[in-house]
């Protein structure tokens, strides 16, 4: 039993693992903050090109008659 605890009392110190799972939680992060941004930009950039599309419509309709 001594040697069981001392075992998971080893593991439980062990740190060799975590900086590698911190680089991976930072990378998952920047990842998340990319998409995010990449999707509000290309939501953003739609309803722009479509508002002048709309005025260019509303323009060239008035020109032609």
């Amino acid at each position: 039993m001594l040697k069981w605890t001392m075992h998971v009392s080893a593991l439980v110190r062990d740190e060799s693992g975590q900086d590698l799972i911190e680089y991976a939680l930072l990378a998952t992060f920047v990842a998340l903050v990319a998409i995010l941004g990449a999707t509000s930009l290309g939501t953003a950039l739609n309803n722009w090109y479509s508002s002048v599309s709309g005025a260019v419509d509303a323009n060239a309709a008035g020109v032609g008659s």
